[in-house]
């Protein structure tokens, strides 16, 4: 091994096998009682010379499925006795108490009332919850993660679920502004003495950092690209010094302990202070320091100048000081830090002692940004930037976020409910940098996930162990009820730092937790945190060492006073007592430096409190971990969900078995997820530039697509155009004169009547208006009406063949119905339901006006398709036919409807092809002999259009669809609104998008170009509410698309423009008609029943109450109530036929 490898844990003893919770484990005898936890033991193998298992055993593991979990709780790493300076610890093993029972004893699930314990022993059994235990924990963290996300309890939630309105992870494809960004985050280390998170994300030290990264497509930042022409360039924008410089910082080093991002190239501003508190010179790297996360006690601690002014408690806004020289901050010799409070060491700025004006935090912010980019040489195009911003916010967009509250030391005021996004971008503008646009604000947290999604392992969770602690993950959109996105999915930001603030975590909590927090500048706030957080774990352990040397059980008989003392333990001084090789030493070395005289059994004592508090904190994190990972695989409904998780932190990045802990815990708890942890580096760097990368990917995309869209997105002022065009076609096709040149027919259907509940009889019913066709019997009775009807195939070859073999073959399947039915000796009149354009010319006389609807048979335009069909029946011998009504479906709608609804006067069909009929006054109806009383005209609007009034709500991808129809030029108004041409819309849509790489990574399948293979029936289950996007990209994957997350909620948003300007364009027409009616009624108000039917109108999930909507906003003088079909156009032509023979019926 290495001198720099870190050793390895031992060997496995047992994996898994089983903690027996009792005193002290013989090597032959089973305990009397035992607690099944599911573990596996550190340690060596068992020693010749050992008299029992349990002295050969060092330290016990709790675990799961053979992994560590709380590694080597108890003892050091090497077997055998620890020398003593008493007596009464002579001989004693370090795994064993001072009376000889064995540590492993005190593990998870053992309770602590047995009375042999010792104060060791129970202490370390307070900070050892069971799986059980913690199982119950990740059952809580789910309840508050719920509550955070509903509406309806966000507010009172203790784990906020802040919608960060970051919906997409990177693809690799970021370029920004020719390659560009610029982003400006706080300082990825923390400076020595200050509370923040350090690597692990923002600090609450006052600098802050500029960072320039060039994304190359498809390429990752790393250190051969790092530099001037590529990967990532950044510097420490508040330096205590002037001039610039690069240098190559290793990886994990820190220069001068001053907060250099760990990662390639980094722009640093020296002098730097030294250890004596005095300048370096001529900008070389300070020594290496200590890692600041404890600096040893004693050493200078240089402050700053009296004069320098807070900014961390100055007024937030930009205060507009842009000056030059000696009176403002970028002055010529350099520029300032934040100057900090006192606790902030070895850090000022030179230039002006005292400012004409007070420095203000943006303005100071902005100026950071200023002097990184004359420093770099800044290109003047448009530059985005992403800003990491580490504090409680609610963000109501990417780029727009109000501060919730200030936290690390920041007491800005004026700051908190006002959106920082635009205090920065004032900020900016004050100092002319025009070019430079704030598109993207970000949690560190976010940046986490975001840096490790780069480099093909894609992260959907990030989690955050440092001096705090913090989670973020993709949520379902749908989820996050406090927004009203519910596409796709949206990163929250979960703030779980407060979870336990309710009294959650009462169970969990020990003595030493709740002193910490009584000490805390925040009681009662954070207690998730102040357990997990690094920040405090030394001060947990300071409490737990106290409160056993008060009794009796470490440091006997010497003056513990100085373990009153907050911050007498630093987090780091328990990282390095943990260690298997030196931590024995560094614990002596901590708790004589305190001026203590400890012996080695205080030592290993000391040591394994250090162990207990660490891996509580990680089992605990690890909890947090599963309760989100168990949330999206329940919200995903996936059986097993497969993730990687972007882990950063001291904690995580400074002991090996924290992140064992961290894996072996959540996998036990989570037994459904198999999340991979990633380490993240340079969290705020990368991770703000993949964020401002990807949200200026999104924004190009986002207006690539609005301009696609763009022409099928109608305003109120278009479908207003749209209702007076289909009044005046109306108006022109009722006119004797004008009906030859208008394109809405209106023509009169001989219906004068519709039921009025007195019909009665048996009649035969034939419907045809597609590809199938059907055949009924309809009993109209006092009690009801009873049906009875089989479904006929009309084959392509009948569509488009001969008339005579058409009607033929329909003649045939009546013959076989009646056959059937045993009617073939009945003659009953027969309602014809013929769903295509004609010109009736009495009830039981049509004249096909134009096939549709795929149907082309040679020799019936222009003739009476009733007429046709007799001669069928006189060719087929079937003289049992009485043919009485010839109507439209749509008419049979309203008929069918109207025999359930009085008020029904409308019918509508809305499925393969669109139409509508309505009673106009007979009046009106100049191509009809005749004043009184109303007739039904159907009014054939599918051809509205076809004259060019419609030709600029044409688009792009309706002509393309319009020229590959069999009617080219015809039935416009009906190819922008049926179900038989919106999935070659949406088909023609997404081949644009994929040319224009928005779709599919430009990658198109054979499939999608083929006719058609987009059916209508995709729009309504890709839009059905609720349907998870896997089953979306299930859908696209049949047609052999390798549609990504991203994919489908684009398809599905191209899917929800066509069908809902479909439903406003039919509510345009269906205005128009309403509105006449109403006026020629002379009504105020007008109350009318709509029979509607058509699989379009009923089968897709929005439709209807995209249709109703519209409607009601175009026609607010009308009451329409919309009444669904049953069957309409085979139970409506035999109401039909049932009026007429009522009509004639003496």
């Amino acid at each position: 091994m290495g001198s720099g490898e870190r050793a390895g844990p031992p060997p496995l003893l047992l994996a898994p096998t089983l903690v027996l919770n009792v005193p002290s484990l013989g090597r032959d005898q089973p305990p009397a009682s035992c607690r099944c936890v599911g573990m596996v033991m550190w340690g060596q193998q068992p020693s010749p010379a050992a008299p029992s298992l349990e002295d050969s055993l060092c330290a016990i593991a709790v675990v799961g499925r053979s992994c560590a979990l709380y590694p080597r709780l108890p003892g050091r790493d090497g077997g055998g006795t620890l020398p003593s300076h008493d007596a009464a610890q002579t001989s004693a093993p370090c795994g064993r108490d001072a009376e000889g029972r064995a540590l492993g004893s005190f593990q998870l699930g053992h309770q602590d009332n047995i009375p042999s314990c010792t104060p060791v022993q129970r202490a370390l059994m307070s900070l050892t919850p069971s799986l059980e235990k913690l199982q119950a924990v990740k059952c809580r963290m789910l309840e508050a993660m719920d509550k955070g996300l509903s509406r309806q309890t966000h507010a009172q939630a203790t784990v906020r679920m802040l919608p960060t309105f970051i919906c997409s992870t990177p693809d690799g494809t970021g370029e920004v502004a020719g390659g560009t960004c610029c982003c400006a985050a706080r300082s990825s280390a923390r400076l020595p003495g200050v509370p923040g998170k350090g690597a692990a994300g923002i600090p609450s030290s006052g600098w802050f950092w500029g960072l320039r990264a060039a994304l190359v497509r498809g390429q990752r930042p790393g250190a051969s690209s790092l530099g001037p022409c590529g990967g990532l360039r950044r510097g420490i924008a508040a330096s205590p010094g002037g001039g610039c410089h690069w240098d190559r910082v290793r990886s994990g080093s820190w220069a001068g302990g001053w907060g250099l991002p760990r990662a390639g190239l980094c722009l640093t501003l020296p002098p730097l202070p030294r250890r004596d508190g005095r300048l370096h010179g001529g900008g070389a790297v300070p020594e290496p320091r200590p890692h600041p996360v404890c600096d040893p006690p004693g050493r200078r601690k240089p402050e700053p100048p009296a004069d320098v002014q807070d900014l961390r408690n100055a007024n937030g806004h930009a205060a507009g000081n842009r000056g030059s020289g000696t009176g403002g901050p970028v002055a010529g010799a350099g520029y300032h830090r934040a100057p900090t409070t006192s606790r902030t060491r070895g850090c000022w700025g030179r230039g002006a002692a005292a400012h004409p004006a007070p420095l203000q935090l943006f303005d100071f912010i902005a100026q950071c940004v200023h002097k990184f980019l004359e420093e770099i040489g800044s290109p003047q195009h448009r530059l985005p930037l992403g800003f990491v911003f580490p504090f409680s916010c609610r963000q109501t967009g990417l780029g727009k976020a109000e501060l919730i509250s200030w936290s690390k030391g920041f007491q800005c005021s004026d700051v908190e409910g006002k959106d920082v996004v635009q205090l920065l971008q004032a900020a900016i503008n004050k100092l002319e940098l025009y070019h430079v646009q704030v598109i993207a604000l970000l949690n560190d947290t976010v940046g986490t996930m975001m840096a490790s999604s780069w480099g093909g392992k894609p992260c959907e969770i990030a989690l955050v162990t440092g001096t705090g602690t913090n989670s973020c993950f993709m949520a379902e959109a749908e989820l996050v009820e406090v927004v009203e996105e519910s596409n796709g999915r949206m990163c929250v930001n979960s703030e779980w730092g407060c979870f336990g603030d309710d009294g959650a975590l009462g169970d969990v909590l020990t003595p030493y937790d709740h002193r910490v927090d009584q000490e805390s500048s925040n009681p009662g706030e954070r207690r998730f945190e102040k357990m997990v957080g690094g920040l405090y774990l030394g001060e947990i352990v300071r409490h737990a060492v106290l409160m056993l040397a008060a009794e009796q059980a470490l440091f006997v008989g010497a003056s513990t006073s100085v373990l009153g003392n907050k911050d007498a333990f630093k987090t780091q001084q328990v990282l390095e007592i943990m260690d298997n090789e030196t931590g024995m030493a560094k614990a002596r070395s901590a708790l004589e430096a305190l001026g203590l005289q400890p012996s080695e059994r205080d030592c290993c004592r000391v040591q394994q409190i250090c162990r207990a508090v660490v891996s509580r904190a990680a089992a605990l994190s690890a909890t947090g971990l599963a309760a989100i990972l168990s949330l999206m695989c329940r919200s995903r409904e996936l059986e097993r969900l497969v993730v990687n998780v972007g882990v950063d932190g001291e904690l995580y990045q400074a002991h090996a078995r924290f992140g064992e802990i961290l894996q072996s815990v959540a996998g036990l708890l989570a037994p459904e997820c198999t999340a991979t942890l990633v380490p993240s580096a340079d969290t705020n760097g990368l991770g703000v530039a993949m964020v401002t990368a990807v949200a200026q990917r999104l924004l190009t995309q986002r207006h690539e697509v609005e301009q696609l869209l763009a022409p099928l997105r109608l305003s109120r002022a278009d479908l207003e155009r749209v209702q007076a065009l289909m009044r005046q076609e109306m108006e022109r096709g009722l006119g004797r004169d004008s009906n030859a040149d208008a394109s809405v027919r209106m023509l009169p259907t001989y219906v004068c009547n519709t039921p009025d509940g007195t019909e009665r009889g048996d009649f035969l019913a034939l419907d045809l208006g597609g590809t199938n066709f059907r055949v009924l019997v309809v009993r109209v009775m006092q009690e009801g009406i009873h049906m009875a009807s089989e479904i006929y195939v009309v084959p392509t070859s009948l569509m488009q063949g001969t008339g005579e073999a058409l009607f033929d073959h329909i003649i045939e399947c009546i013959m076989d119905f009646q056959t059937k039915q045993n009617l073939m000796e009945q003659v009953l009149p027969l309602g014809f339901t013929f769903s295509f354009p004609c010109q009736q010319l009495g009830l039981d006389k049509a004249v096909l006006l134009t096939w549709t609807k795929g149907f082309s048979a040679s020799g019936c335009v222009g003739q009476d398709v009733v007429q046709l069909l007799r001669d069928a029946a006189q060719r087929k011998q079937h003289v049992a036919l009485k043919v009485v009504a010839v109507v439209n479906d749509t008419v049979g709608t309203m008929m069918a409807c109207g025999y359930d609804d009085p008020k029904c006067e409308i019918g509508l069909i809305v499925g393969t092809g669109t139409n509508a009929c309505y009673m106009e006054e007979r009046k009106n109806v100049g191509t009809v002999e005749g004043d009184e009383g109303r007739m039904c005209i159907n009014m054939e609007w599918g051809a509205f259009g076809d004259n060019g009034c419609l030709d600029d709500i044409f688009t792009t991808f309706d002509r393309m669809v319009d020229e590959k129809t069999i009617n080219a030029g015809k039935q416009r108004f009906e190819k922008l609104i049926s179900g038989m041409y919106l999935g070659e819309i949406v088909r023609h849509i997404l081949l644009a998008m994929v040319d224009k790489q928005l779709l599919f990574r430009g990658k198109p399948s054979l499939k999608l170009q083929t006719r058609d293979i987009f059916q209508t029936t995709f729009l309504s289950t890709i839009e059905t509410d609720g349907l998870a996007l896997q089953q979306v990209q299930g859908i696209l994957r049949d047609l052999e698309l390798d549609a990504s997350f991203e994919d489908s909620v684009l398809v599905r948003e191209v899917c929800q423009t066509v069908s809902l300007r479909a439903a406003q364009l039919c509510a345009a027409g269906l205005a128009a008609v309403v509105e006449k009616m109403r006026e020629n009624r002379g009504l105020a108000q007008l109350a009318i029943t709509v029979g509607v039917d058509g699989t379009l109108y009923k089968m897709h999930p929005h439709f209807s109450q995209n249709l109703q909507q519209m409607l009601q906003d175009l026609a607010p003088n009308c009451a329409v109530t919309f009444l669904q079909s049953e069957d309409g156009s085979g139970k409506g032509a035999a109401l039909v036929a049932a009026v007429a023979c009522r009509e004639t019926s003496p």
